[in-house]
């Protein structure tokens, strides 16, 4: 393969006519200009340059060469601005995962950010509830402790915030003027249950019942919170979720905290390590930490992107 550096002072020689001017365009000393002459002959085998008086001209091979190598060498330095970009994060794609309450809250906000500050980034968007096995693992992911998509090696992991439950009611329920209510309280409501997966996110509910030895009674399944959500809505009976999950009520239902244990779940973003330096990679992880801020929800200390790595 030809030596892109040599074609560049070769090129430098044919516009100027003189290995002496060159040198003085290129910053070289003459004798550096002419080595790397000699040395592209001897790469390519051809005659290129011809003494002409007290200066050089290009053989009729060697104006070919000079030419062809024009477009070669502008696309060289296309792909090394590419390659900036790249490393400077502002073109190419990241692939972001996230569970659904998650997506709700944050991924608008955060997207919205990303197009404007990284014009030409393409982002890549997948819900872990419903993740492809077959897919590469995402760049960066939004999880719950327990429910990532996959192994979590190789990544950074950036805690975000340890998320409260609340107690989703009708306001003319007897419980609804609380500030908050003990778990105990609810033992004997009709409950909707609102995670079907039987997650990470359920069974942090169900150890902090068993703490306090409730066992809810749940009256109906359902497969995420707008639909438990509607259920309570519709008078069936009370649902318990984390405080992300709860959006926007319907009017005539209140979000009450659940305290005496406070149930909780753990939510971190991950990032691939390759993607330490990425300027995109990084600001996804001040972007969530900001939207935390925003939430109010009593987040975990910002780690100013020192990574949290967890043991292989």
């Amino acid at each position: 393969m030809l030596d892109p550096h040599r074609l560049r002072v070769f090129r430098a020689v044919v516009a100027t006519g003189s290995v002496h001017q060159a040198a003085t365009n290129l910053g070289y000393t003459p004798s550096a200009v002419s080595q790397h002459l000699t040395a592209l002959q001897r790469e390519t085998g051809l005659r290129l340059v011809e003494r002409n008086g007290r200066g050089i001209e290009p053989t009729a091979t060697g104006r070919m060469l000079a030419d062809e190598a024009a477009a070669a060498l502008e696309r060289l330095a296309e792909l090394d601005a590419v390659v900036t970009d790249l490393r400077e994060g502002r073109v190419g794609t990241l692939s972001i995962s996230y569970f659904a309450s998650a997506g709700a809250a944050w991924i608008p906000p955060v997207v919205a950010a990303l197009t404007r500050e990284f014009p030409e980034l393409r982002i890549d968007l997948r819900l872990i509830e419903l993740a492809d096995e077959h897919k590469s693992a995402p760049d960066v992911e939004i999880f719950v402790e327990g429910a990532e998509s996959g192994p979590i090696q190789g990544y950074d992991v950036y805690p975000l915030l340890e998320e409260p439950y609340v107690a989703v009611l009708p306001e003319t329920h007897p419980l609804a003027g609380r500030r908050s209510i003990p778990l105990r309280e609810l033992a004997d409501e009709p409950w909707v249950d609102n995670d079907f997966s039987r997650g990470p996110c359920r069974q942090a509910l169900l150890d902090a019942c068993s703490a306090v030895g409730v066992s809810p009674g749940f009256h109906v399944e359902t497969h995420d919170y707008p639909t438990a959500i509607s259920f309570v809505a519709a008078g069936v009976g009370i649902t318990v979720l984390p405080r992300l999950g709860v959006g926007t009520l319907p009017a005539g239902l209140v979000a009450v905290p659940v305290v005496d244990p406070v149930p909780v779940r753990r939510i971190s973003v991950r990032v691939r390590e390759s993607l330490r330096r990425n300027p995109a990679a990084r600001r996804i992880v001040e972007l969530l930490h900001a939207r935390v801020d925003a939430n109010e929800i009593d987040p975990v200390p910002e780690p100013a992107l020192t990574a949290v790595t967890e043991p292989a």
